[in-house]
């Protein structure tokens, strides 16, 4: 199952850890400022959260939409100075958090409602046996 804690922690430290005027930036904005090594270090993290989500079933358009965000930070991100403008308002790894939770929280209700519909009809099937059996 994924930590979620742990990929949060990850995304505030990497997103918003920092403000600068006022504007929550992170370590991926900061390190982006190294060309090519910034973004390649901060792109890590969010290919673990993406793995860690394929491992615990996520949806594959929930893990589309994963890479996506991080391709996209990727792409701009690695543009000299827009790019870490970019990085400080687009916030990949929060998005990504943010993903991951819906996901988790849509499979735990699918689970939760999987179970109670069987719980009901094995209650329901007990009694339909004792009405036969009075019969």
């Amino acid at each position: 199952m994924a930590d979620i804690a742990k990929y949060e922690r990850w995304a505030d430290a990497l997103d918003a850890r920092f403000r600068i005027f006022g504007i929550p930036v992170g370590w991926d904005s900061i390190l982006g400022l190294i060309p090519g090594v910034g973004d390649a270090i901060t792109v890590v993290p969010a290919a673990l959260m993406i793995h860690d989500g394929y491992k615990s079933g996520v949806r594959k358009r929930a893990l589309a939409r994963m890479m996506g965000n991080t391709a996209l930070d990727l792409t701009f991100g690695s543009i000299p100075v827009l790019g870490d403008l970019f990085d400080a308002t687009f916030k990949s790894h929060k998005r990504n958090v943010a993903v991951l939770k819906e996901e988790l929280s849509r499979k735990e209700a699918e689970r939760a409602k999987f179970a109670q519909s069987n719980g009901n009809n094995a209650v329901s099937d007990t009694s339909d046996e004792d009405h036969r059996g009075a019969a």
